[in-house]
C-alpha cells in the first residue's frame, strides 16, 4: 500500500489481490445480495485510489480498507433501509460434504446459526463478522469499528456467549 500511496499504479494489482476476496466476503456476507458487494467493493477500491494519498507510513491497510468498506456498507444499508440478513461463511464447506445427512444437519445448524447472529446488536455482530469470520485481530477489528480493542473484545465475547459458541478461533 505505501508504495501505490506514492503513486506506483503497479503496486495496485498485488493490493487488489490480497484484499478484494476477504472485502468481498465481508461486505457480501453482511448484505446477502451478491451485486450490492460487489458494488460496493468497486467503491472501497475507489475511496481507497482517491485517498491513498493521504495513507499513513506503515499505516495498517487491512482496518483501513475495512473502515472504509464497512462505512460504505452502512451508507448503503441506510439508503435500502433494510436489516441485512445476516449469512455464514461455512455454506461452501456444506455444498462440499460427501454425506448427504452431514450436509441436511450442517444446514439446519447454519440456519439457526445465522438467525441467531441476525438478532444480534449490530456492533456485536459487527464483532464478531471482523474476529471470528474474517480474522481480524481485536486491534484490526477496533480500527475498523473505531474502538478501542478492549471494547472489540468485549463486543466479540458477548456475540460468542450469544451464539452459544467458542470464544477463540479455534474452538468453534
Amino acid at each position: 500500500m505505501e508504495r501505490y500511496a506514492q503513486g506506483d499504479d503497479a503496486a495496485f494489482e498485488p493490493l487488489y489481490e490480497g484484499l478484494a476476496a476477504r472485502l468481498r466476503g465481508f461486505l457480501r456476507r453482511s448484505t446477502n445480495d451478491a451485486a450490492l458487494a460487489d458494488d460496493l467493493l468497486q467503491q472501497t477500491f475507489l475511496r481507497m485510489h482517491r485517498g491513498r494519498a493521504s495513507f499513513e507510513r506503515n499505516g495498517a491497510v487491512i482496518p483501513w480498507a475495512y473502515a472504509i468498506a464497512r462505512r460504505l456498507l452502512l451508507d448503503a444499508l441506510r439508503t435500502r433501509r433494510r436489516k441485512p440478513e445476516a449469512a455464514l461463511p461455512n455454506e461452501e464447506l456444506l455444498r462440499s460434504a460427501d454425506n448427504p445427512e452431514a450436509r441436511v444437519a450442517g444446514r439446519e445448524d447454519l440456519d439457526q446459526l445465522s438467525a441467531k447472529l441476525a438478532k444480534l446488536p449490530e456492533e456485536h455482530r459487527t464483532a464478531f463478522e471482523l474476529v471470528r469470520v474474517e480474522g481480524l485481530s481485536l486491534a484490526e477489528a477496533a480500527a475498523v469499528v473505531g474502538a478501542t480493542p478492549t471494547a472489540m473484545k468485549m463486543r466479540a465475547h458477548r456475540a460468542y456467549v450469544a451464539l452459544g459458541i467458542g470464544h477463540g478461533k479455534g474452538d468453534a
